[in-house]
């Protein structure tokens, strides 16, 4: 099989939104390259070969090395989504290092309608913000180890302690929402909820005492008010529109 063959066959097989690099290819070729005991034709090679389609339209560029299978609509091709966008940003060697937060989770909660071309990530370490393509991406410090399970509680950590910045809404609506997300979890995901906010900031730390309280879980939230200073107070106009027990946390 020829190189240029066994790479359109290959792409060919991904699904639709799938974002790749020359690496992708690489111990493959190698394999053709030893069987048929060719020269080996490296990856400036293979990268010519996939910007060869890019030209021709079979697949599309993200950004410089990253390609991916577009998915045609009405309205033209589609982008990938946001996870296969910075995926090598998320997972190394099968780990998880990172996960999505921000702005396009604020979308998935309901916190907003709004879309952005800015995709945060939440790391343990952090690195100053870059472009891919049309997107920038930026990050957000991390203090506790992120595990597959436990992202989606570190998301609605990450929404109560950036309520301030989700954007088209008000800090009445998400803290309604936030409400309503918080009661639907399981008492164990609750009880973790709170594990892990004890590695945030004072005022998130506030607020999911108080959406605890108000949704009937004041037993959870004693490890939360021991952890406040209790003559700092906490600025959320609006929040007193949903919550009620906002002195016991010197919310105002």
């Amino acid at each position: 099989m020829k190189i240029t063959e066994y790479i359109t066959n290959s792409i060919d097989r991904l699904p639709k939104g799938y974002v790749f690099t020359y690496a992708d290819f690489m111990s493959k070729v190698k394999n053709i390259e030893a069987k048929r005991k060719s020269r080996p034709v490296g990856r400036e090679a293979i990268i010519k070969a996939l910007n060869r389609m890019a030209a021709s339209g079979k697949i599309a560029k993200l950004s410089k090395g990253k390609f991916y299978k577009p998915e045609k609509s009405a309205f033209g091709k589609l982008q990938p989504n946001r996870y296969q966008i910075v995926k090598d940003l998320l997972e190394e060697d099968g780990k998880i290092i990172g996960y999505l937060t921000g702005y396009s989770i604020y979308n998935q909660l309901g916190l907003t309608t709004q879309i952005s071309n800015i995709i945060q990530i939440g790391k343990n370490t952090v690195r100053p913000s870059f472009k891919r393509g049309e997107y920038k991406i930026s990050f957000v410090l991390q203090k506790n180890t992120i595990t597959k399970d436990n992202i989606p509680l570190l998301q609605i950590l990450d929404a109560i302690r950036y309520i301030k910045k989700i954007p088209d809404t008000t800090i009445s609506s998400a803290c309604k929402r936030l409400k309503e997300i918080i009661k639907d979890l399981s008492k164990e995901n609750k009880i973790s909820l709170v594990r892990l906010a004890l590695k945030y900031p004072p005022a998130a730390r506030a607020l999911l005492g108080a959406i605890l309280e108000e949704i009937g879980n004041r037993s959870l939230t004693e490890p939360l008010l021991k952890s406040l200073n209790p003559i700092t107070t906490y600025n959320l106009p609006g929040a007193e529109k949903v919550l009620t027990f906002l002195d016991k946390w010197n919310i105002k």
